[in-house]
Formats: C-alpha cells, structure tokens, sequence
C-alpha cells in the first residue's frame, strides 16, 4: 500500500496527506506516481490540455503511458498540482482547438487512459484488481485500485456502499455525467441530467437537490455560487455545486457562510470535498 505524501498549499500553508493513485498497465501491473515531496505544488489558475497529463513508465514491462496529473483540492479553494520526482516527455497531441479550455469542451483521442481514486472512508474500502486492456482509448471504462492479489476484496469492516467509482473526464460533457453518478451515489434518487446547460445555470435535478456543475478552465464566481443558492432556495432544495478549476475566494467564502456543499473535479473523474458543508454531506450518507 502507498504511503500518503505531505502536501503543504502555498497559498494558505495548510498541510494535506495525499494518497498517490495507482493506474493500470496493459500488463496488469499497477503503476503509481512518484510524487517529489520535497517540490513545492503548484496553483491552478487555469487549466490546459498538455499540462492535465503526465507520462509514465510502467516498471514491469516499460510501457509508456500518459495519466492524469496528480491534482489536490486544498480546503481554501485553491486547486494544486503535484510535481513528480521523474516524468517522461509528454507526446500529448494540443487540444483540438488549440486552445486551453478545449480539454473539457471538446473529445480528444489519447493511446491509453485511466482514472485516480476517491477519498477517505470510499478509499478504506477499495476492490484491488487490474486489467489486461487492448491497444484503445479506455473510454467509459472502469477501473479499481490496481494492487498486487487482483480479485481479492480487502479486509475491513462490512460496509453498505461500495466505493464510488471514478471514470476518466475528456468533456464538459464527461464532467456532468459524472458529477451526476456521483450525487445518485451519496443516495439521491431520480436524478436529472440537462442535456444543455439552462439559463438558471442548474445542471442536476432531483427531489431535494439542484447541482450546477463548472466544467470550465476559469475558478467558479461568486455569481454562479449565489444563483445556485437563489435555485435550490426556489426550489427548497439542497444546491450543490461542482468545479473543474476551483473556485474564487470569494465564492469559496460565501459558500461556507452558507452551509453550501462544494467539490472540485480532477480528471481522474473522483469528486473531492472543498468545505466542511460538503465533508458532512457525504458524512451523513455513509
């Protein structure tokens, strides 16, 4: 098992335990990230095609493959990326329409994908198990923790939900869904998805609950924060709201005094708690 990393935030100099995440090779060997500990994370203020992956060498039978980065969402809504200690040059192609923000709005076909892990409690309770996968996009596939004994559930207590399972984001489109899986998975039913995004900015319906998800480069505004509560106060709802970049300070600060749960999204496709509201979310589920 792998060890958790210290993390320290640059911008609030809180220190965070980082689990590293485990992908698995065509081979069926799990390959981890070597996270450089002693390297300071670094913001991001903005988010682009190239800079969402890194390339990795798996150290049983050499294969190359590009991974998500290694990403944290610190609790002061600042969204870092972790240096590692060894990388090989990236051949990621640029985004199609050679801009930044085109990783989360457009498809992009890569050799090999994969997908990182949830946290706390849904981590504990994992399934190990790796895949052989043919020489394609590992679009809509899904993957557990890769670790030595496949097939073998982990000791730990009986628990009554399994671990959410994470799937690899290419699209604005990709970002929803997930987000979307997500909520049905903290136990909300009849859940909603709009196939575009409404003028109320509200991407999610269900009973007792409305959720805008931001899939863009930009942190989420305070603006879109404040119409989500406006939505979900309509709606006598619980409005919960996802980000791909984070969010302003700002937005972060009107949230808490709001009791607003918020989560940012890696492209690993796991969900993780910015605020308390939402680490008592998924308190209350378990």
């Amino acid at each position: 098992m792998t060890e958790n990393v210290p993390v320290r935030c640059p911008d609030c100099r809180r220190e965070h335990a980082y689990a590293p995440p485990h992908y698995p090779c065509a081979c069926g060997a799990p390959v981890g990230l070597d996270i450089h500990a002693e390297a300071e994370p670094k913001p991001i203020r903005r988010r682009t095609w190239s800079d969402s992956w890194v390339r990795v060498r798996c150290v049983e039978c050499g294969r190359q493959q590009d991974w998500p980065a290694p990403e944290l969402g610190c609790s002061c809504g600042t969204l870092l990326r972790l240096p590692l200690r060894s990388e090989e040059p990236s051949r990621t192609p640029d985004s199609p329409a050679g801009t930044p923000d085109a990783c989360t709005e457009q498809s992009a076909h890569r050799p090999e994908g994969g997908r990182g892990e949830p946290r706390g409690k849904a981590a504990e309770r994992r399934t190990a198990q790796g895949r052989e996968q043919p020489q394609e996009p590992w679009r809509d596939q899904e993957f557990s923790r890769a670790q030595p004994g496949a097939g073998t559930e982990e000791p730990g207590p009986v628990v009554g939900r399994p671990a959410f399972r994470p799937v690899t984001i290419r699209t604005a489109r990709d970002a929803v869904v997930t987000a979307g899986r997500y909520v049905r998975w903290l136990g909300f039913e009849d859940v909603r998805t709009s196939e575009t995004r409404p003028a109320s900015g509200v991407d999610l319906r269900g009973p007792g609950i409305v959720a805008r998800v931001d899939p863009t480069t930009t942190p989420t505004s305070l603006r879109a924060v404040e119409t989500l509560w406006l939505n979900g106060l309509n709606e006598s709802a619980l409005p919960i709201c996802f980000s791909l970049a984070g969010y302003a300070r700002d937005a972060r600060a009107r949230a808490d005094s709001l009791d607003m749960p918020l989560f940012v999204l890696d492209l690993t496709g796991a969900p993780q708690p910015v605020n308390t509201a939402a680490d008592e979310l998924i308190a209350e589920q378990d």
